[in-house]
């Protein structure tokens, strides 16, 4: 497999882009191309069997185009279809972002208290859960389902009255009881992190906030050194494939991204 190839991240929405802000940091000379199923999002309310199938089409989307490694950047997919991925595509180095967050959970915990707050798929199926308490046996994990934050994230609605509104009705309940609190929370979906100010302010300072996103870079950079699958160049670049919406993923995808994305790099297509 040729390291020219570029890296495939995937996500149901433009959420994944947080991920993908974090990659590109830790790996600036690598090539990106990254899939929004805008069309289908969002994920989070589908049943298991749907998202891995929809899963397994996104990513044979982008091994048709010619990639060396996928990250599977939400939560849903990556806690409902990982296995099957892996499966289905032997050689092809395929990570998800649930295992990356629950090792910076447990390392960031004092008090073995974490919460979790991802969309509703993620918390039934529990992956977070157990990815956590295996790594820590004694944490007390609380996940709570906090599906209009996508909503939110994907309306560019990520500070003021109705994020906070929205913040203390998913977490208040959480943070009720000082003597089991979490002092960990995690942010299971990646389009929660362009909520961090509402959910910081209803949590509080003294809660540390976990996002997958930059330790999955690690574990990918890690990856492509033992594969030796690392590029050479000195700037990468990126390429964006949605199933619908172009212009929307133009307009709001900067939030999550952190720079602008002009129209000419983006393409439509099929699943």
């Amino acid at each position: 497999m040729s390291s020219s190839l570029p890296i495939g991240v995937f996500d149901s929405g433009i959420g994944g882009l947080t991920v993908l802000k974090a990659l590109i940091r830790r790996l600036p000379g690598e090539d990106f191309l990254y899939l929004g199923d805008t069309a289908r999002l969002p994920y989070g309310t589908k049943t298991a069997a749907t998202v891995e199938r929809y899963a397994q089409q996104a990513v044979y989307a982008l091994v048709r185009r010619g990639v060396k490694a996928v990250v599977v950047a939400c939560n849903t997919a990556s806690a409902a279809a990982l296995p099957a991925l892996v499966a289905g595509n032997p050689g092809l180095p395929i990570i998800g972002v649930i295992e990356p967050g629950a090792a910076a959970a447990v390392a960031a915990t004092r008090t073995g208290q974490i919460g979790v707050i991802a969309t509703e798929g993620t918390v039934r199926g529990g992956a977070y859960q157990r990815e956590i308490q295996r790594r820590l046996p004694r944490a007390q994990v609380t996940a709570v389902p906090a599906t209009l934050f996508v909503a939110l994230a994907e309306e560019g609605w990520t500070e003021g009255e109705v994020a906070l509104a929205a913040a203390r009705r998913y977490l208040e309940p959480l943070f009720s009881n000082g003597a089991t609190a979490p002092d960990v929370l995690v942010l299971g979906c990646t389009h929660f992190p362009p909520l961090t100010g509402a959910i910081q302010a209803v949590a509080g300072s003294a809660v540390r906030i976990v996002d997958s996103a930059h330790t999955t870079a690690e574990v990918l950079a890690d990856l492509l050194v033992d594969a030796r699958l690392t590029s050479a160049e000195a700037d990468g670049v990126c390429q964006f494939l949605v199933t619908d919406g172009e212009e929307r993923f133009a307009r709001v995808g900067p939030a999550f991204l952190g720079r602008a994305i002009s129209a000419g790099e983006i393409e439509r297509v099929n699943l």
